[in-house]
């Protein structure tokens, strides 16, 4: 059986308001222009997730609702900021075939080295930039089979590649 991770960070956030929490900040102009077109990309190459795990902040919540996905969602605590170890018990709950994962840095560059048996060949892998989504096949049977290393980089972007 095939299981895809998609992995994103969320979309550029706004700090513009000094009174905000980190946990609170919304996207900016910018942002909201990235997750819409990641939302257009995810849909156009057919990989629209049918599961969501998604960190509780604004600006994942955000990200989320303006990539226009409709499949369930958990908002998770343990996903704001979250460590790679955390990350990976938090895919080993998982319970569909094709999950989004939604997060944040820097976490999420060093979860997405870990996931794969070879990186893909783009320069922005190592830094994963806001917005940035890595598409990964595992062969296995669920999420909780899935081990450092196994999976195959399908695809991976950056907004700036779909916004100019």
């Amino acid at each position: 059986m095939t299981l895809t991770l998609i992995l994103m960070r969320h979309a550029k956030s706004d700090w513009d308001n000094p009174l905000l929490s980190d946990h609170d900040r919304p996207l900016n102009p910018r942002g909201r222009r990235s997750a819409d077109a990641m939302g257009d990309w995810l849909r156009e190459s057919g990989w629209l997730p049918d599961e969501v795990l998604c960190s509780t902040s604004e600006r994942t919540r955000e990200t989320l609702k303006r990539l226009r996905i409709e499949a369930p969602v958990h908002f998770l605590p343990a996903l704001y900021h979250a460590e790679p170890d955390r990350m990976w018990e938090v895919l080993h709950s998982a319970t569909r075939h094709r999950v989004l994962m939604l997060g944040h840095n820097p976490g999420i560059a060093g979860f997405a080295a870990e996931l794969v048996a070879a990186p893909p060949a783009h320069d922005r892998f190592d830094d994963y930039p806001t917005c940035a989504t890595l598409v990964t096949e595992f062969d296995a049977e669920s999420w909780e089979d899935v081990r450092p290393n196994t999976g195959f980089a399908r695809a991976f972007i950056v907004p700036r590649e779909l916004t100019e």
